[in-house]
């Protein structure tokens, strides 16, 4: 039954990431509890026309939420705006401006074969009743009467709302501040009453870890100083040593975009005393500046010296660094890249303070829970179904990989799942396709770094040649294969959604061809979620992780993939470079530049010295052509093209790495002709996965950061 839509509370890599987590903590037996914003709209929910994506408002909640406890005892205060005045006592006060009120929602989650159920807590947001306006309602003025709920309620209707606008940046700002304030007043208020008579606030880093999730929850560390000082009345010293053992970053990306820098003018507005606080901060940290002037040449240097005449920024990153005790990458080059270049300076100033955590899934639901037909296989295989906590046993299957009993029973189970794809994409699209194809398989965020545009554009150098060929030698020389393609490009991000557009017209035209039937589909699955991915990665063959080296974090949909007896295709990136070394180099396709050459590379580009292949150039031309209808892609093709300019010069470097990503194609079709061969390393794949287990992530994060220990329910 689908009568219950997937939860609207996060997007992409990050959100799901959290999720696994909140399953491995529980499943361990860990005491942690999860904070996010119960998002009424999430981000969106995706429809595809003939002119792209679309976006309208998600329903997750119009049935409500049967999994929720709504928590009207519990709720916080949340100021915004305002001024700092100090007291007689010289404690500095944060008094006017607007108060919101923070309602929490608990979200159960369970653990698996335990008694522990740990809590997600989603904060609502409304206003008390005495701000309801009743001399305006009374008067005929009904929107100033509700003005005062509308306003605090609106920050929990969307995830990531459009931010080009101030109102936007200062909604946004509002959403990451309410999260960290009630999430942290609710952290201090369990503490104090656990303490009860015998409170001692140096004992609060021994019994509190707070991680934060990126740079979204950065506020946790002045708000954590402002209710120790100004609440609490500790001295600036005593808090700054507290938050400064409680505090630890992740770091998710080394996209500069998504290192969030704040205007501190919008800042300084709304949330006033904690620029005075961060303003100290950098004082004190003189050789780690947070608040800096905005200098792109200088983005990431904490010793710039910079022009007085740009405006002001907080970065959030540099401030995580200086305020945190640990600072982790989520993937083991991604970790040196955190280390050798985005925060070199602070790593010189600070080694111990940086270490890798390479991400995990959770294996209950990205195997036992969403391929059922290939759980029972692996544990008749193995012998039990110990795999399910202990992933290690995984291993297991390596010495059965050339059973030929084992070979068909993998390849049936495999066989199964595709036709359950099969239907989900005629329900969801309209597209006949073949189970006897081979699935191939990009489904992630819709980002240029990701390059998408790499993988269509070699779908339509394949079709092209097809139609160069006769039927015989078409049949001869590609292997059937279905294109699929899924995930969202963020609303206003106009050419991830233009290279969405591309890929629908591609289909339009190649699933109609009566040349080339069923050797050539191209789907792309609207609105792509997690009970869409279940269906998914149990059916795939081949995975495509084609980022641009050096530029994706970790990446966890590789995780699941290769755990569900998938081959990927990737670049040396993220957790494929640990994905290639456990499942063997020769059950991975391997392609493309590598991270310490892509500088070198866009510098040769910037000089002019870059030759395109021959085929890359057909292929543009070909797009060109209108073959593929009459949209107008000359944003898209002049995006790979020129040597300089905003949104020209391949940034992402398509044109480089397009004849390496074709040749390891026809790898693809060599392997998949060999069906023994292909279903070995599909063994091979789900045998060397067991380190991919958010598991293992948690024990890790449990040592090496949180200092804790699991805690059996009696």
């Amino acid at each position: 039954l689908s009568e219950e839509p997937d939860p609207a509370l996060g997007n992409g890599g990050l959100g799901r990431l959290a999720s696994c987590f909140l399953d491995s903590m529980a499943t361990l037996n860990y005491p942690a509890w999860g904070y996010g914003l119960r998002y009424r709209y999430g981000l969106f929910k995706q429809i595809i026309t003939k002119d792209g994506q679309e976006e309208v408002a998600e329903n997750w909640l119009e049935m409500g939420n049967p999994w929720e406890i709504v928590r009207n005892d519990v709720s916080y205060p949340v100021k915004f705006y305002g001024k700092v005045v100090e007291g007689t006592d010289g404690r500095k006060h944060w008094i006017g401006g607007e108060n919101i009120k923070a309602v929490a929602h608990d979200v159960p989650i369970p653990g698996y074969k335990t008694k522990t159920t740990n809590n997600l807590r989603l904060w609502s947001t409304t206003v008390p009743s005495q701000n309801f306006d009743l001399g305006a309602f009374n008067a005929g003025d009904h929107a100033k009467a509700n003005e005062a709920h509308l306003n605090a309620e609106k920050i929990c209707h969307v995830l990531y709302p459009g931010d080009e606008s101030s109102e936007g940046k200062i909604l946004r700002l509002k959403q990451q501040y309410t999260l960290c304030s009630a999430s942290l007043q609710d952290i201090i208020s369990r503490f104090e009453s656990r303490a009860g008579d015998s409170l001692n606030w140096e004992d609060f880093p021994s019994k509190v870890a707070v991680q934060m999730n990126d740079t979204h929850p950065t506020l946790c560390i002045p708000e954590l100083m402002r209710i120790l000082m100004d609440i609490k009345g500790l001295s600036w010293n005593e808090a700054w040593s507290i938050t400064e053992r409680t505090v630890a970053y992740t770091n998710h990306t080394v996209l500069p975009e998504a290192l969030e820098k704040w205007s501190l003018d919008i800042m300084q507005k709304l949330l006033p005393r904690h620029v005075e606080i961060i303003e100290t901060i950098d004082e004190e940290s003189e050789e780690a500046p947070d608040a800096e002037k905005e200098d792109p040449e200088y983005e990431l240097d904490p010793f710039a010296k910079y022009d007085p005449q740009l405006p002001r920024v907080v970065r959030m990153a540099n401030l995580c660094v200086v305020g945190g005790h640990s600072v982790n990458g989520v993937a083991e080059i991604h970790s040196e890249i955190v280390k050798q270049d985005v925060f070199n300076s602070f790593y010189e100033m600070w080694p111990t303070k940086f270490q890798n955590k390479t991400n995990g899934v959770t294996p209950r639901r990205w195997i036992r829970f969403c391929n059922p037909e290939l759980s029972a296989i692996i544990s008749k295989w193995i012998g039990s179904d110990d795999w399910i906590l202990n992933t290690d046993k995984l291993a297991g299957l390596k010495k059965f990989a050339d059973d030929e009993d084992l070979q068909s029973e993998w390849r049936t189970a495999k066989r199964n799942n595709k036709m359950k794809v099969v239907s989900l994409i005629r329900d969801k699209t309209g597209y006949v396709v073949s189970p006897d194809a081979m699935f191939d398989v990009q489904v992630k965020r819709i980002h240029e770094y990701k390059r998408q545009l790499l993988n269509i554009l070699g779908i339509v150098y394949r079709y092209k040649k097809m139609k160069e060929m006769s039927a015989k030698d078409r049949i001869k020389s590609f292997v059937p294969r279905v294109c699929i393609f899924g995930g969202k490009a963020f609303a206003t991000y106009v050419q991830a959604k233009r290279i969405v557009k591309f890929i629908t017209d591609v289909a339009a035209t190649v699933n109609y061809d009566p040349d080339i039937g069923d050797l050539l589909k191209v789907v792309f699955v609207p609105d792509y979620n997690v009970s869409v991915a279940e269906k998914l990665i149990p059916a795939s063959e081949l995975s495509q992780h084609i980022s641009t080296a050096g530029m994706e974090a970790s990446g966890t949909s590789n995780m699941k993939f290769a755990m569900n007896g998938c081959i990927l295709i990737g670049t040396l990136d993220g957790a494929n470079v640990e994905i290639r070394e456990e499942v063997g180099e020769e059950n991975f396709f391997l392609f493309g530049a590598h991270a310490p050459e892509i500088a070198g590379l866009r510098q040769e580009r910037a000089e002019g010295k870059f030759v395109p292949d021959p085929r890359f150039e057909e292929v543009k031309e070909y797009v060109r052509s209108g073959v593929f209808g009459t949209s107008n892609y000359d944003e898209l093709m002049g995006s790979l093209e020129g040597n300089e300019g905003y949104g020209r010069a391949d940034y992402f470097l398509v044109g480089k790495d397009f004849p390496s990503y074709i040749e390891c194609q026809e790898k693809v079709d060599e392997a998949y002709r060999d069906q023994k061969l292909w279903t070995r390393m599909s063994i091979l794949n789900t045998a060397g996965s067991p380190k991919f287990s958010s598991d293992r992530t948690i024990h890790e994060y449990a040592k090496d950061i949180w200092d804790i220990s699991p805690v059996i329910m009696p």
